[in-house]
């Protein structure tokens, strides 16, 4: 299999976890961790369930990874995301130091990879990421998309 083969397989996982957001009404936005090619994380949102604001798939999966192979440093893993991550979880892939980010959807209100700011490549930092973006840009897009008109239909924010 090659690299884009891959990232399309392992996006495929993340974009399952997004679904199961949707079923659990929350936004559908997945996530998995992958080291040495096998998936040592898989979360979907939870904020609402959870009550938490920080319960973003990117940071459920990152506390996930980090007690899989029992290291806050991810340093030989790939975050594969359905949606590009906000500054929040920008913020929280520099401290683990993940070296790869893999995202479907540019968001253009609140990405913090490519849309808005530059977090995870500013040279100012101590960590950069090498960040693939538009993974299956359009299913990541459309399930977005479709929950938040079924939402607005239902007459909630």
């Amino acid at each position: 299999m090659g690299d884009e083969d891959i990232h399309v397989h392992f996006m495929r996982q993340a974009l399952r976890e997004a679904e199961q957001a949707k079923h659990e009404n929350e936004v559908p936005i997945g996530a998995v961790i992958v080291k040495n090619g096998r998936i040592i994380a898989a979360a979907h949102n939870q904020r609402e369930q959870l009550k938490d604001p920080t319960a973003h798939a990117e940071m459920i999966a990152i506390t996930q990874a980090a007690e899989a192979i029992q290291s806050w440093r991810l340093e030989d893993c790939t975050l594969y995301v359905t949606l590009e991550p906000c500054p929040m979880c920008a913020g929280a892939i520099i401290m683990a130091r993940i070296p790869v980010v893999v995202y479907g959807a540019d968001d253009p209100k609140g990405g913090a990879v490519r849309s808005l700011y530059r977090l995870l490549e500013d040279p100012r930092l101590n960590h950069r990421c090498v960040v693939i973006s538009g993974v299956l840009a359009m299913e990541c897009g459309t399930i977005l998309t479709q929950f938040f008109q079924s939402q607005r239909a239902m007459g909630k924010k």
